[in-house]
């Protein structure tokens, strides 16, 4: 269940993210420090990369904790501070609830000195292995 060439998370994909996960059985983790090539405003992660790194390790959640692929149906984040650019993020992630084939995620994104710089809810749904 890899693809060796998603953005998020492919080893191969030359100028992917790279993201690797550590899973607890309820929470999922990856941590990131964003080289200056993904910001927006000077020193300060773009938008659209933290979100790609929220959906992600959600994503990444579902497949760990059901060995089930899941496809975002839909994706809410807010941003509440500046997140930086070379300084290593926590990226967490944890299920909410699920009803049937709908799994309810949150996510974060976390700088060393523990502040939430974004956070997101998404509902996925499962779908079948083929």
């Amino acid at each position: 269940m890899t693809d060796d060439y998603c953005f998020a998370c492919g080893a191969k994909n030359p100028i992917g993210l790279h993201l690797t996960f550590d899973f607890d059985g309820e929470t999922i983790v990856t941590r990131k420090t964003l080289p200056k090539e993904f910001q927006g405003y000077e020193g300060t992660a773009h938008g659209g990369i933290l979100s790609t790194m929220l959906d992600e390790t959600m994503c990444k959640f579902i497949s760990a904790k059901f060995n089930e692929r899941a496809v975002t149906g839909r994706l809410e984040v807010r941003y509440k501070f500046p997140t930086p650019v070379e300084q290593e993020l926590k990226i967490s992630a944890w299920q909410e609830s699920q009803r049937r084939n709908i799994i309810t995620m949150r996510a974060s994104v976390e700088t060393a000195d523990g502040t939430v710089t974004a956070e997101a809810t998404a509902k996925f749904a499962v779908v079948a292995l083929s």
